[in-house]
């Protein structure tokens, strides 16, 4: 199903048993890699059962790790296990009860700044409660007019939407930034408890994991094992040197793979961007929502009231209302890639993901924002006005729906 060089992941994950994606053309968005038994303990009372019972074995057939290229992007690790396995061992399934009380429980006792996923997340949240203190500026006054008071939609309304569009391009930038700092190796660590099953302990890796979502120093920066002291990939200031090999790769100076060495990255190369990212849907997403976000900025600028009043008709159509239709078509494209990421086939809904739900508010939410901005043209008439404010009222709850979920 891989169409590109295979030398953005680790062998390993290329050789899973599972690779699947919603399609063909693009890259696969999951895969199951076995358990290898180099990462199994034997336990302390069964290590002659465990040497017999592995001979000649390399992996597990039992316990499989899950790559999802969403959950790789926010950090996040998973293990899938045979129904036998299941019914033996101590794991529990992330979406029982008892394991989803513990995560809404996180959103209250845990505030990682040093996360850019938590950022993005908190960021776009941000944002929206700003899009929909704006709706209550520029719809309600229509919907009760004797509320309004002097300034409420033209100051409050403009000052706001500037506001929340600049937030957005925050957002926007850092998910972009998420997107091409997806972790390269096999890391899972997080996701394997302790669990037993015929003599062996899988155990917890936790120290090991490579995600940048584990550096707790700085929000740009090394993993934490890379900050306590390993040396970094190319363009990193230390003495790690690095060539690169006929088909692009990078090999460092011992001739390992610098992909377990991966440092922050602002940019990924062009090399990377024609053999992985313009296939990654991940990435498209990411990409058309800072587009997306990028010309609806320039709405948000022109919205200020001592800049849109001295406008013309034809010079508002075109740098106030084309923006906001282009910019929220551009949201329209990221939010269907988004859910399309998490869909084991292009015609199949994921309804049991969560990933999917927070896409499709945010489908809504970008349909609120184009409509806004296509109705804009006849604001003239009263009706149409009040249709293009209620678009974006609903399309500002929309958005703060899909992105309250996102801070655990």
């Amino acid at each position: 199903m891989d169409n590109g060089p295979k030398d953005h992941f680790t062998a390993r994950h290329y050789a899973a048993k599972d690779s699947r994606g919603p399609l063909p053309f693009l890259n696969p968005t999951r895969r199951h890699i076995p358990l290898s038994l180099a990462d199994v303990k034997p336990a302390p009372t069964a290590e002659k059962q465990t040497a017999d019972e592995t001979l000649g074995k390399t992996t597990t057939d039992s316990v499989y790790h899950v790559w999802h290229s969403r959950d790789n992007r926010k950090g996040r690790h998973a293990i899938s296990v045979t129904a036998d396995y299941a019914g033996k061992s101590s794991l529990r399934s992330s979406s029982s009860l008892v394991e989803t009380l513990k995560g809404m429980a996180k959103m209250f006792v845990r505030y990682p700044i040093w996360d850019v996923s938590y950022d993005v997340a908190l960021i776009y949240t941000i944002g929206s409660i700003v899009w929909c203190i704006n709706g209550f500026f520029v719809w309600y006054p229509l919907y009760r007019p004797e509320t309004e008071f002097p300034g409420e939609v033209d100051s409050g309304g403009g000052i706001s939407a500037l506001v929340g569009a600049t937030i957005f391009e925050v957002g926007a930038t850092l998910a972009m930034l998420e997107a091409v700092n997806e972790n390269r190796t096999d890391c899972f660590g997080w996701a394997l408890e302790k669990a037993v099953e015929d003599g062996l302990v899988v155990a917890k890796r936790h120290p090991e994991c490579r995600h940048h979502h584990g550096n707790r120093r700085s929000l740009f920066g090394r993993p934490r094992r890379l900050a306590n002291g390993e040396r970094g990939r190319t363009g990193d200031k230390g003495d790690h040197e690095a060539s690169t090999s006929p088909d692009g790769t990078e090999k460092d100076s011992e001739g390992s793979d610098p992909r377990d060495k991966r440092v922050w990255s602002w940019w990924p190369s062009w090399y990377e961007l024609r053999t992985h990212y313009f296939r990654e849907i991940g990435f498209l997403a990411c990409f058309s929502q800072i587009i997306g976000a990028t010309i609806f900025w320039i709405s948000g600028i022109v919205g200020v009231p001592s800049i849109l009043g001295g406008l013309s008709t034809p010079a508002e159509n075109g740098i106030y209302w084309v923006p906001q239709v282009i910019g929220g078509s551009g949201f329209i494209i990221s939010s269907f890639l988004f859910m399309l990421e998490t869909q084991e086939k292009w015609y199949r809904p994921a309804l049991g993901v969560l990933g999917w739900h927070i896409g499709f508010w945010n489908l809504v939410g970008g349909i609120g924002f184009c409509l806004c901005g296509a109705l804009g043209f006849g604001a003239a008439n009263p009706a149409v006005e009040y249709a293009s404010t209620l678009a974006t009222f609903i399309g500002s709850w929309a958005f703060l729906v899909s992105h309250c979920p996102l801070l655990p």
